[in-house]
């Protein structure tokens, strides 16, 4: 039996960063993202984002892919909502993602920012937030 516990915090936008997530909206696909992922056996400790992305902190499930797993995540909670009329017009997110792996001592830390998504963005936009994250992990955005 394989013993596999990594965290992941993962970050992606709707689709031409349309603020589109309305708070009850928001809500509704952060629920539904969570009881899929149940379903699909990907544990999802909390998630949460603002008007044009989403951040979430979950287990990589130990037979599946993080590219896979934002698959299941991402493409499922889309069709739900284009099925469910949950928004006006057709709803994409957009393709690309950020992923991280998250010690278990920074967990607490993670999770509070997570949370604390709406007081977060009075202050700073997801695109200046999104190119923090690709500079602070090294990621060569030329």
């Amino acid at each position: 039996m394989a013993f596999v516990k990594i965290w992941i915090h993962a970050v992606w936008g709707t689709k031409n960063r349309d603020p589109v997530l309305e708070k009850g909206i928001l809500e509704s696909v952060c629920n539904h993202i969570k009881e899929n992922g149940k379903i699909k056996g990907v544990f999802i400790e909390c998630i949460n984002g603002y008007t044009d992305h989403l951040h979430c902190l979950m287990l990589l499930n130990a037979d599946t892919s993080i590219s896979k797993q934002m698959q299941l995540i991402k493409g499922e909670s889309s069709f739900w909502i284009n099925k469910n009329k949950i928004i006006k017009g057709h709803f994409e997110w957009t393709d690309e993602y950020f992923a991280s792996s998250v010690s278990e001592d920074k967990l607490d830390i993670v999770r509070a920012y997570i949370i604390n998504q709406q007081e977060h963005h009075k202050k700073v936009t997801f695109k200046d937030e999104y190119e923090k994250f690709l500079k602070h992990f090294g990621f060569d955005q030329g």
